[in-house]
């Protein structure tokens, strides 16, 4: 993989980030912005699948704008924007529902689950992978960073662009594009993937939406905060095992083991090396600690952040200009492509 090569990568405005949304995604994305040309939007758009207060999708729009900035995304580095703000996403979404199936959307895996929750399931529901497919396409994009619960929608993207080039194949040789229009984009590995569960349940993972505070670590939570909801987070009698193997059937001491490895940068099998055969209390004040450490200049910086939201607001001016311009070009050349009439 070149250093030119491009990674798109979107988080939804729907409330506080947690240390699961900086584990999973956004502390890579950090790395991606010195080696990728990385975008990096709010995908307001995508909040539409669901009833949400204009005041509120405002808000949290911003909200996770400032959360970007917070974790070290650097405007100099990457584009920074919101998704509503570059029209060529809504139009190309247009043109590859044209592509796409109902059959296969909706054998899509988070359609079936949140549609069997729903006695009336909007529209938006079901076209959103296609949407997601808009996101990377328009601006052709060749890496994406997925977690596990993403791959599928990933897969679909991939199929929707080859069925484009398929099925416009004469008409993008004839402007000059080759063998295939819109590249397929590939998965970005990211090494081992965190999946951080709820504090109060292991088999869960930590949400943004759960009801209970207590269950997540928040981004802006202070110190104080963090070691409470850890020295509380549920856990099991038993010592910690010495071998990760003995993790298996443990899921809230996996979990807790996962986060310690995941913010110090080393292996579950090591942690285990150093706090294995210990008591959770002595492993808790170890991952508070840590935990703090890590998390200490995010909230900080959030802080100062949201003092000056006239930077924020430019931040998105200046990403959502680039974007845009980007997006321009492929919509252009798309509208060449599909057949539709120039203005003169």
């Amino acid at each position: 993989m070149g250093p030119m090569s491009r990674v798109l990568s979107g988080i939804a405005p729907s409330g506080d980030f947690t240390l699961g949304n900086y584990l999973g995604a956004l502390r890579h994305w950090v790395t991606f912005q010195d080696d990728h040309d990385a975008f990096y939007c709010v995908v307001d758009l995508h909040a539409l699948t669901e009833p949400i207060e204009p005041d509120v999708l405002r808000s949290n729009t911003f909200d996770a704008a400032l959360n970007l900035l917070a974790v070290g995304l650097d405007p100099e580095r990457c584009t920074i924007f919101v998704q509503s703000q570059v029209p060529g996403h809504a139009q190309l979404h247009w043109l590859l529902e044209a592509t796409a199936y109902d059959g296969e959307l909706r054998r899509i895996i988070q359609y079936k689950e949140k549609s069997a929750q729903q006695q009336s399931v909007r529209s938006t529901l079901l076209a959103y992978p296609v949407l997601m497919a808009a996101d990377i396409l328009v601006y052709r994009a060749t890496h994406v960073p997925v977690g596990e619960d993403q791959k599928q929608h990933l897969e679909l993207s991939r199929d929707i662009a080859q069925k484009f080039n398929n099925d416009f194949s004469e008409s993008i040789a004839a402007h000059g594009h080759g063998d295939g229009f819109f590249p397929l984009p590939e998965p970005l590995i990211t090494g081992p993937a965190t999946r951080v569960m709820s504090l109060r349940d292991g088999t869960k993972k930590m949400s943004k939406s759960d009801s209970s505070d207590n269950s997540r670590i928040n981004l802006t939570d202070d110190a104080d905060t963090i070691a409470q909801k850890i020295r509380k987070a549920k856990t099991d009698p038993e010592p910690l095992p010495s071998e990760e193997k003995g993790l298996e059937t443990r899921p809230e001491a996996d979990n807790l083991v996962g986060i310690y490895a995941a913010l110090s940068g080393r292996g579950k099998a090591e942690v285990l090396g150093e706090f294995g055969g210990g008591q959770f209390s002595n492993f808790k004040n170890a991952l508070v600690e840590l935990c703090v450490a890590k998390l200490a200049p995010i909230a900080s910086e959030m802080k100062r952040l949201m003092a000056d939201p006239g930077h924020v607001d430019q931040v998105l001016i200046d990403g959502a200009d680039r974007a845009r311009a980007i997006a321009a070009e492929t919509m252009s050349a798309t509208r060449d492509i599909v057949g539709f009439v120039r203005k003169h």
